[in-house]
């Protein structure tokens, strides 16, 4: 009987503590307008983020051009390979950044691979024993067999992150599959957007990458080919915002908190996981209520934070959205109302996903 309530109370502890745990209302105390130097300064001493200038930035949209881009900076690399991936699945899209991979390894690259132990399950067997046995360092981010960890078992690593010989990155929302490369099953390739970086803040994406590597196998990266001397390409300011669900409070979601209560004339969000909590969807509102013009885009049925400041940037990105925006069907809140009664039921629950932001 004892043990029974013992082993009863432990299972109600980690419940509790996997899924319950107390959101955070957000708010700021002053709205700062976001294209302000004071709204750097803030979210530099509150992040713990440093703005890097001189960052060349290329847009690609969609698999087609983001995935043979990759591909061939890695068939470039001379000393070193990282990347870190939530979803890497079976398929021409991972074949075609393995088989580079696994070439750079067998010519002497450093290649080392960080996969989510969730997003990229399928990954297990022989696709990592094939990179493995290149010369590759296959790691996965929090397994369900480390007992251990099983208190942060809904922690887990969303970042999108590639980085070559140190000087140049990749980041952006896609993952590796053939859903972002060419139609799947009838329906067309996703949507999505990789930025190709090179510059100062390319060392503070390989840091990123340093930090959940040494938690997957306690491997500190200190040798010169992996912080080289970075050279200034003219262009963007840039700052990363390192940000990790493992935290209460996240450093991301602060800055988006920032963004919206400090936007003046229009807030355009796209992404494919809308899940704002309390405190953002009342920011929204208010920022709406005050004049903003507030637009999001969400996939239809077939469908850390990078920031940079530069103008070049911004304008490819807003036409894309607006690009997007035109191929997208308006949502009104009586169309909301009729949804289907299975995402209604489906919808209470979600908030188990707040603990990714």
């Amino acid at each position: 009987m004892g043990w029974t309530i013992i082993a009863v109370g432990f299972l109600t502890w980690f419940v509790l503590v996997l899924f319950f745990t107390p959101r955070i209302d957000y708010q700021v105390s002053h709205p700062i307008r976001p294209d302000s130097d004071e709204f750097l300064h803030v979210i530099q001493s509150t992040c713990q983020a440093g703005i890097h200038f001189n960052n060349k930035v290329e847009i690609f949209t969609n698999g087609a051009q983001f995935y043979p881009a990759m591909r061939d900076a890695i068939r470039a690399a001379e000393s070193s390979v990282n990347m870190e991936a939530y979803i890497f699945r079976r398929g021409d899209a991972a074949d075609m950044l393995m088989d580079a991979m696994a070439d750079r390894a067998r010519a002497g690259v450093e290649v080392r691979v960080t996969l989510d132990a969730v997003g990229s399950a399928f990954m297990f067997g022989a696709p990592v024993r094939r990179l493995r046995e290149a010369g590759c360092k296959v790691w996965f981010y929090q397994p369900w067999t480390a007992w251990y960890r099983l208190h942060r078992l809904n922690n887990r690593t969303h970042r999108e992150l590639l980085v070559i010989d140190g000087r140049i990155a990749f980041t952006g929302g896609a993952g590796v599959s053939d859903q972002w490369l060419k139609p799947h099953r009838g329906r067309p390739a996703w949507r999505d957007t990789m930025a190709r970086i090179e510059g100062p803040v390319v060392a503070a994406l390989q840091g990123v990458f340093a930090e959940n590597w040494l938690e997957c196998c306690g491997e500190i990266l200190t040798a010169p080919r992996h912080w080289p001397p970075m050279r200034d390409a003219d262009g963007a300011e840039a700052m990363l915002v390192k940000s990790s669900p493992s935290d209460r409070a996240t450093a991301s979601r602060v800055v988006y908190q920032m963004l919206v209560e400090g936007a003046v004339s229009c807030i355009d969000i796209q992404t494919p996981y809308f899940l704002p909590d309390r405190a953002l969807r009342r920011a929204l509102v208010r920022a709406a209520r005050r004049g903003v013009r507030v637009r999001v885009i969400v996939p239809g049925k077939y469908s850390d934070q990078g920031a940079f400041r530069e103008t070049a940037v911004a304008a490819r990105l807003r036409r894309d959205f607006e690009s997007d925006l035109a191929a997208s069907d308006e949502i009104t809140l009586e169309q909301w109302g009729r949804r289907p009664v299975l995402e209604k039921l489906v919808e209470p629950v979600c908030w188990i996903l707040e603990r990714q932001q």
